[in-house]
């Protein structure tokens, strides 16, 4: 089986104000810089054989630490970029509810072939990041990596790895920076930890975006 050391990227701005980052590029902020170097102080002394990472510059500025402190070369992979949402690509949950309400209440749906305008659907999403999982364990068996990636692409690989359905709001916790470790074999994928945050004990409270909390509070009439 090979191992992955699976890292969401560190927190950005964006992540503050809760918006949908997408494919636009955003730069960690201050605490995800701190993020990232704890990070790689978590995993000193740690052997693993190849670094996978996201393109956008937020996994990127994620890996590099890490990648110095375990003597690893970053190989980008585009496929393990976040979600597309399109339209609303960088835009903040309200502006959206107001700007785009029809979207936003699509969206609550958390229908597997629902898109938001000019985006992927849950379905393509999760086909892309499976595909670029299994791709990269096929070059890599019985060795350790460290893939260093995406809120969303967590939540796929979390929902196959616990045979969940793709609909739906999203039903583990993935922190900025936070640190999970998988085991993928031809029986699938094995959960050996998730969220572990023990690295990032003393930094402020993180921004929580919660699919339940949202689901459960629909538009109001005014909004539509």
């Amino acid at each position: 089986m090979t191992e992955l050391i699976l890292i969401r990227h560190g927190e950005t701005d964006w992540n503050r104000e809760l918006r949908f980052q997408g494919h636009v590029d955003v730069p960690l902020n201050a605490i995800g810089q701190e993020q990232a170097m704890r990070l790689a102080h978590r995993l000193a002394g740690e052997a693993a054989h190849s670094l996978y990472a996201s393109d956008l510059v937020r996994a990127q500025q994620t890996a590099l630490p890490i990648a110095h402190q375990m003597g690893l070369a970053s190989a980008n992979d585009v496929a393990l970029r976040e979600q597309s949402f399109g339209r609303v690509d960088g835009m903040r949950v309200e502006d959206i509810k107001a700007d785009h309400p029809q979207a936003w209440e699509g969206w609550l749906r958390f229908d597997e072939n629902y898109a938001m305008p000019g985006g992927e659907t849950t379905r393509q999403f999760h086909a892309r990041v499976m595909d670029a999982v299994g791709r990269i364990v096929k070059a890599h068996p019985g060795q350790t990596l460290v893939v260093v990636t995406h809120g969303g692409v967590l939540d796929m690989i979390y929902r196959t790895a616990r045979s969940l359905g793709l609909s739906g709001p999203r039903e583990s916790d993935i922190p900025n920076a936070g640190l999970s470790r998988v085991k993928v074999g031809d029986a699938g994928i094995e959960i050996l930890t998730w969220a572990d945050v023990a690295h990032l004990e003393g930094l402020p409270p993180q921004p929580i975006y919660d699919q339940k909390k949202f689901a459960a509070t629909p538009l109001s009439p005014s909004s539509r």
